[in-house]
């Protein structure tokens, strides 16, 4: 069976809980940067994919994503505040073992896009609404053999951060692609955070795309910006 609550399944859903966020980046909020090409995976050929006039296209997935107007990528920011977090830990277990050299860390996990309706240091009562899509490779999940599978550790740890799932994961199609999708909520005062994500297995890798929006219509919304095959609403044509 899938080892639960897996190093980067934590990671992934602390960079998609808008609070987890808000507390790692108000501590020394910075200007927005410049949007860079993200590193891509350090075990295959797999295409970090790059925005270009407000379109993010992955060559590798043939997957693209229309990012809503006057959004903000923090997509590099993420992955830094990853590796950090991954070499901290290194650091801790080379301390406490032998001279052996750590084992790499999620071999290769990355954040190949994230983009939200504001800056995440930006405090505002409305759901901060994002998207979010990350590729982990397989081997971090021994037995993992499909998408569902991806499910368990991910549930386990978002009930930890107080969203619970709607039902159980189902196949959903999103232009040639079939993937599973779950979907969560969480009470936030008088305001409901929903949550979905989708994953699919590709390359050697998981790949999960997340939405959070404060509505299950905007959540929608947000899905419907993704395309498998690059039709006339995903490129803008």
């Amino acid at each position: 069976m899938i080892g639960r609550a897996r190093h980067f399944a934590c990671f992934l859903i602390c960079l998609t809980f808008p609070p987890a966020i808000v507390h790692a980046q108000t501590k020394t909020p910075e200007p927005a940067k410049p949007a860079k090409t993200a590193a891509a995976p350090a075990e295959s050929g797999i295409d970090p994919g790059a925005v270009t006039n407000g379109i993010y296209r992955n060559k590798t997935l043939a997957l693209t994503c229309k990012i809503p107007p006057g959004w903000v990528l923090r997509t590099d920011e993420l992955n830094e505040q990853s590796q950090q977090k991954e070499e901290e830990k290194q650091g801790e277990k080379k301390a406490e073992s032998s001279p052996t050299p750590a084992a790499a860390p999620s071999a290769g996990a990355k954040v190949l896009l994230a983009a939200f309706s504001r800056p995440p240091e930006a405090r505002a009562e409305d759901v901060n609404s994002s998207i979010l899509i990350a590729a982990e490779s397989v081997s971090a999940y021994p037995g993992l053999t499909e998408a569902a599978q991806y499910f368990f550790p991910l549930i386990e740890v978002a009930k930890a951060q107080g969203f619970f799932p709607d039902e159980e994961p189902y196949d959903t199609a999103v232009g040639t692609k079939t993937l599973v999708r779950g979907d969560f909520h969480k009470n936030v005062g008088s305001r409901v955070m929903r949550q979905s994500t989708l994953a699919m297995l590709a390359h050697g890798y998981v790949i999960s795309i997340t939405v959070i929006a404060g509505t299950d219509d905007e959540v929608e919304d947000l899905i419907d910006t993704l395309d498998f095959i690059g039709n006339k609403t995903a490129t803008g044509k």
